[in-house]
């Protein structure tokens, strides 16, 4: 099973967008065996449901959020997950200091990894709702991509396809 940790600052506005808008895109492709999650690099959120902006973009495209809890990335995650990947260069910077040795290797930059343009995600927390659907959109097309990765098996940090491109 391929496992795949979606990774911004807060966990409450981008990253439990690609949780939720993958999870809808694998849905849409019958692909069941796939774990994912996301999650902050801070813990200021901790426990908080998304953005109340995030949950809105979602639900314009059918994507429900309001499951998801804000939490801060943790040691274990390093072993449980495959791949994670930050929406932006700070997030993998981030990861990159809190990764156990050897495990550096399983963080990649989201869009560069999904869509191979070395690109952030960037943050809508202080913005309109445009910000939102702008990120919206660049999520939904990375998921995708991302999921014609999993369809193909080309998931496998441990071969070297995960890097983290800053």
């Amino acid at each position: 099973m391929t496992s795949i940790l979606f990774v911004c600052l807060g966990n409450i506005c981008r990253s439990p967008l690609a949780e939720g808008v993958f999870r809808t895109v694998l849905s849409e492709r019958g692909i069941t065996d796939v774990e994912i999650d996301s999650a902050g690099t801070g813990g200021w959120h901790a426990g908080e449901l998304p953005d109340p902006r995030s949950i809105a973009i979602g639900a314009k495209h059918s994507v429900d959020i309001t499951i998801q809890r804000a939490r801060k990335v943790v040691p274990e995650d390093f072993s449980r997950f495959d791949l994670i990947l930050g929406m932006d260069r700070s997030n993998v910077s981030d990861l990159l200091a809190l990764a156990p040795k050897g495990a550096s290797g399983r963080v990649a930059l989201y869009l560069d990894y999904a869509t191979a343009r070395q690109k952030d995600v960037p943050d809508p927390y202080y913005g309109g709702d445009d910000g939102f659907a702008d990120v919206y959109r660049m999520i939904r097309d990375a998921s995708e991509k991302l999921a014609d990765k999993v369809t193909a098996g080309r998931i496998s940090p441990a071969s070297g396809q995960a890097s983290s491109t800053m």
